[in-house]
């Protein structure tokens, strides 16, 4: 059987990302199991989580009140490892409570195994995402543990 490789994975992230449904839908089937995702720029508390099912419930939890209108890939790299895609992009749209437009830079790296994310790790321009929503960095979740 074949499975969907790093870049297919993340385009399907891509449209996901942009679909009607906004930011908070990622479709589970992209996720393992055991899925790690880090983020090493947020908040304290927040910035490692363990399985799909606790990453999919602090997803679903977030406060984002933004429809995103492009998806501006900037770089992509295949890597040598063949589970590793690096990916450098902007996210823009607007904030639905304001009307305002915002964007915001993130780097990401992931490692996919048998068509699923293994291990998700993104650096994201915190201050700019939480500037454009007027929330404090603690405000984008829950801590998780």
């Amino acid at each position: 059987m074949s499975h969907a490789t790093p870049l297919e994975v993340y385009r399907r992230m891509q449209e996901a990302v942009l679909s009607e449904h906004g930011p908070t839908l990622l479709p589970a089937e992209l996720l393992a199991a055991d899925i790690v995702v880090e983020t090493p720029f947020s908040p304290p508390g927040m910035r490692r989580h363990e399985g799909r099912e606790a990453w999919l419930a602090f997803y679903a939890s977030r406060p984002l009140p933004f429809r995103f209108e492009a998806f501006r890939e900037i770089t992509t790299l295949e890597t040598a490892d063949p589970e590793v895609l690096v990916v450098e992009y902007e996210l823009t749209g607007t904030v639905t409570t304001t009307g305002l437009a915002g964007s915001a830079a993130f780097i990401a790296i992931l490692r996919v195994r048998d068509g699923e994310i293994l291990h998700w790790r993104e650096y994201q321009d915190v201050m700019a995402i939480t500037q454009a929503l007027s929330l404090r960095p603690e405000d984008l979740g829950t801590a998780a543990a």
